[in-house]
């Protein structure tokens, strides 16, 4: 009788509660797979953005940023025209004076 209660405890309870956990272990796995994948994607797209976004900063920066040459042309002009601005004020202030 003792060979046929362990049988049947086997067969009625354990096979089917090892079922269970097995079951139970293979979907949380799954599950854990497929939410890795989800985060390993949005984790590429986020990556991927935000290296556009650099290279975008990176090119109006490079289009905008003035080099100490372009600086110094641009201030040797200005001071040439000044002083023709200034040349000129003075012939017309030194004629009104006389």
């Amino acid at each position: 009788m003792d060979h046929l209660d362990l049988a049947w405890w086997v067969t009625a309870v354990e096979l089917p509660t090892l079922g269970g956990l097995f079951v139970m272990i293979w979907r949380t796995r799954h599950e854990a797979d497929t939410r890795l994948d989800d985060l390993n994607h949005k984790v590429d797209v986020g990556m991927s953005q935000s290296r556009e976004a650099l290279a975008a900063y990176k090119l109006e920066v490079a289009k905008t940023y003035a080099t100490t040459g372009t600086l110094k042309d641009v201030e040797r002009r200005l001071t040439e025209h000044l002083v023709r601005i200034e040349a000129k004020l003075d012939a017309v202030g030194g004629v009104g004076a006389r």
